[in-house]
């Protein structure tokens, strides 16, 4: 239970943590041994379960088919599918609330809608070989209107899902016209002409979903496929990463609870010069701390949670987005550390829990923003709207 807790949100908790241990959690060990992947038949059924729910639209409004949570639901939510590995909770695609506002009709008809119902699914094509975090002042890739096309030119590094996506969400910068050099937000079908696929790396963790790295050569989209305006490509973008923060702060949450629950349990049975070693102090002390900054951390997480849903300042509302991600990032790397340590050898096993997330949450220190990029990003909403304003 946390401060605020609804009748709703309490409701949903029970309810994703239902399926993450009936449906997601008993897949983890295969997954893990078969490159992420599950049967069609099981990886159909986690899908349906999820768009039955309504996972797909939690945050779109009910008009337009979605669920209508607030931003500390979603979490709630997100924080359940955070406990399981293997990035199995990827079941489904999530339209978010800025895809709603700003749409147009033939978007919500051919993309929205489609996300909705579990017909579609997306992918974002935004880092680039020499950006990484630096999005605004090193993306390459560019998008020249030309007879009412426009064409896109560019190469895209870790666009994650895009193995299973049927779209990109795409960041490049204008060529030409009165908005020359600023950034737009463009849906490009994969299907396209000049989308060629250069690689498919593999990564530390055992995820089926991929992410690759693409070619965009002259790929013709047309204009009704530009997002907005023209120059509101970093402010969608910006809008994604508050989101996908919050998400990642709250994955972490789970992952931690799981952890901290598995290592529990061990200690529990585990017996060391006939001790069980629950009852050694090195051990007791790694568990409370692991608890005390997950406690830490679901606090600041659900604040700020809150602080979205009464429509905070975006600007102050960016600063903390990266103050969670970094904190329960840092934090639940932590507690995998200290997992894998109470699990002994046993700990460094693939089918342990522990192994999946001390490999699986070193990533969240990285993706969507490095913990450096994000204390940057802290300090200088310090200095431009005070401590009064982030604390």
């Amino acid at each position: 239970m946390y401060s605020g807790m609804t009748k709703s949100a309490l409701e949903w908790q029970i309810k994703i943590r239902k399926f993450v241990d009936n449906e997601l959690i008993p897949w983890e060990v295969h997954a893990e041994k078969n490159s992420g992947n599950l049967p069609s038949d099981i990886e159909k059924k986690h899908s349906d379960i999820a768009i039955k729910l309504g996972l797909p639209g939690m945050g779109i409004s009910k008009k337009e088919g979605g669920l209508e949570l607030s931003m500390f639901e979603q979490m709630i939510i997100w924080e359940q599918l955070g406990r399981v590995t293997n990035a199995l909770c990827w079941c489904f695609s999530e339209a978010q609330d800025w895809m709603e506002e700003n749409f147009t009709p033939f978007q919500k008809e051919n993309y929205l809608y489609p996300l909705l119902k579990g017909e579609k699914k997306e992918c974002y094509a935004i880092t680039e070989k020499g950006s990484g975090s630096d999005v605004n002042g090193s993306i390459k890739t560019t998008a020249e209107l030309i007879d009412g096309n426009y064409i896109i030119n560019g190469e895209k590094w870790y666009v994650t899902s895009a193995n299973k996506a049927d779209f990109f969400f795409l960041q490049a910068k204008l060529k030409n016209g009165k908005n020359k050099d600023q950034h737009a937000l463009f849906i490009v079908d994969k299907h396209l002409e000049g989308i060629e696929l250069i690689d498919t790396p593999e990564f530390t963790h055992t995820f089926s979903h991929h992410h690759c790295i693409y070619n965009f050569n002259d790929v013709k989209i047309p204009s009704n496929c530009i997002i907005g305006k023209e120059d509101d490509g970093m402010a969608y973008t910006h809008s994604w990463f508050r989101h996908e923060r919050l998400g990642i702060a709250a994955r972490c949450c789970g992952a931690a609870e799981r952890l901290i629950f598995e290592a529990t349990k061990f200690a529990k049975d585990r017996e060391a010069n006939g001790t069980k070693i629950k009852d050694f102090q090195l051990i007791q002390s790694m568990l409370a701390d692991s608890v005390t900054e997950l406690a830490a951390t679901r606090v600041l997480l659900f604040e700020i949670c809150k602080e979205h849903d009464n429509q905070t300042d975006v600007k102050i509302l960016h600063a903390k987005c990266s103050m969670i991600k970094l904190y329960a990032s840092e934090m639940a790397n932590r507690v995998a550390d200290r997992a894998v340590q109470i699990f002994g050898g046993r700990g460094y096993m693939r089918e342990n829990v522990a192994e999946r997330f001390f490999r699986e949450l070193r990533a969240d220190r990285i993706w969507e923003g490095t913990s450096e990029i994000q204390r940057i990003i802290i300090a200088n909403s310090l200095y431009k709207r005070g401590l009064e304003n982030l604390i």
